[in-house]
């Protein structure tokens, strides 16, 4: 296996740019009080009560995400590559879902295949021909990146629903900054503080026209027991704006009225995070008890924003992920600035045959799995693992893609015996309103604390980094 891209320090032994002031305050403080920190970490992590939950795990219904106190570093220019690339990104992904909801002139084009569309599972045919508010459908998008060499992020992920991990992101910096003010003190550190002033900006943006001048705002969640309450919660109170569940609004003459104590009021735009199937019974799953009876008709309507839009799953499975370079092509005429991994499609015969030849060498995953189930990774697998999968391929090859095994890059981390190199990867999010597109600098690290792990999924052991952008002086 190719050897990890090791972000602080270069192939000589020296320090990277970058972390020379981290390295510094590494080499000086003792361990003992990196491990009195960690253990603080922890502490104020349980006491606030920042947790998710695993469905299916009756041992820990409720869990701490780890959080690792050594931040990961990036500088000003590599950020300014970085965001410019999600920029182009998450603009080819709108373009591509109103397209695919209207004229649809990609599959016209054969860039993407019919079927990828029509057979995707989460596209919405109440969707079609529906005009949204400014003509945009991912106003939140989720870019899992990651990293191979100094100059190199490829995409590993687009999460156009409802992408999650931004209050651990926030949570994370406040507590670094709390812990350790000397080393912020040493850095000039981005802020990220105004993601929620951001998100809020970015909200209010896509009102529709129907709206007052201040447009009322709601987070709408599923309730107490969805594994990410807590940050539903979290952002309502960042944002000062309501909690609601489906029962406390409701709609009268295609508007969204939410209930209070001083009576009614509307609702302009409704930060969802609960899935299409749940948020109309009228309209989608008849038995879901979450959603708001007639909430379809007021959105077709025109008096209510839905984020992110009904129907931007037709974008992020990872069969469509493949065809990305060229959605990025056919929309801008532009160049990929960032870069897809190299994708085998499984429903295609040749490539069935290389991944089925080559399953030690290659990760194998689902095209609508998640959260790091349903994977296999070839080379860390045993031969009764890549004979399932290879029964699993054969029978159902539409399913799944393949990539290659990713040497994703490392960054030092506090494990039990000291600080050792850990793989990474970073979601940064992605917010585009009416007026202009916004990313805070920096994002969500995921890390995988197992030695030689590449899973850095919450679900599967993995746990989150501070990530720090220097700003240029």
């Amino acid at each position: 296996m190719t050897v990890a891209f090791d972000e602080m320090t270069n192939a000589d032994g020296s320090v990277r740019a970058a972390y020379t002031a981290l390295a510094r305050w590494l080499s000086n403080v003792p361990p003992d009080v990196l491990d009195h920190r960690r253990k603080e970490a922890e502490f104020i992590f349980r006491k606030i009560g920042i947790t998710f939950a695993v469905y299916g795990d009756s041992d820990a219904q409720e869990r701490l995400i780890p959080f690792d106190i050594i931040p990961r570093v990036l500088t000003g220019g590599e950020w300014a590559r970085l965001s410019k690339g999600l920029e182009q990104r998450t603009k080819a992904l709108n373009l591509y879902i109103k397209d695919v909801y209207s004229k649809r002139e990609i599959l016209r084009a054969g860039i993407v295949p019919e079927d990828l569309v029509y057979q995707n599972p989460v596209f919405r045919p109440e969707m079609n021909g529906q005009k949204v508010p400014h003509d945009l459908y991912v106003h939140i998008a989720g870019i899992d990146v990651v990293r191979i060499d100094a100059e190199t992020f490829y995409v590993l992920e687009d999460n156009a629903r409802t992408p999650s991990g931004v209050s651990y992101m926030l949570e994370n910096r406040e507590i670094m900054m709390r812990l350790f003010p000397e080393l912020f003190a040493e850095n000039r550190v981005a802020p990220v503080e105004n993601y929620a002033d951001e998100l809020l900006a970015t909200l209010k943006s896509l009102a529709p026209t129907t709206a007052t001048s201040d447009p009322v705002v709601a987070v709408l969640t599923p309730g107490i027991f969805n594994s990410a309450y807590y940050e539903h919660s979290f952002l309502a109170d960042k944002l000062g704006v309501e909690l609601v569940e489906g029962r406390d609004l409701f709609i009268k003459n295609d508007i969204v009225y939410m209930r209070t104590t001083e009576g009614p009021k509307r609702v302009d735009v409704i930060y969802r995070r609960l899935d299409d199937d749940f948020i109309d019974p009228l309209a989608f799953r008849p038995d879901s008890v979450l959603g708001v009876p007639g909430l379809m008709s007021a959105y077709h309507a025109g008096n209510v924003t839905l984020t992110n839009a009904v129907g931007t799953g037709v974008a992020d499975d990872k069969a469509v992920y493949s065809y990305m370079p060229e959605i990025v092509r056919f929309y801008l005429g532009e160049e990929p600035i960032l870069k897809n991994v190299p994708t085998w499609r499984c429903r295609e015969a040749d490539h069935l045959k290389y991944v089925l030849d080559n399953l030690h060498e290659l990760v194998v995953k689902e095209v609508h799995g998640s959260g790091g189930y349903g994977m296999l990774i070839g080379p860390r697998a045993d031969k009764a693992q890549i004979e399932l999968f290879r029964a699993k391929l054969k029978q159902d090859p539409n399913n799944f893609i393949a990539q290659p095994t990713l040497a994703l890059s490392t960054c030092p981390t506090l494990v039990e015996e000291g600080i050792a190199p850990r793989h990474v990867d970073l979601r940064p999010f992605v917010l585009t309103g009416s007026d202009r597109v916004r990313i805070v600098p920096g994002g969500l690290t995921r890390v995988a604390l197992q030695a030689g792990s590449l899973v850095v999924n919450s679900s599967q052991g993995g746990g989150t980094k501070d990530t720090w952008v220097l700003e240029e002086s």
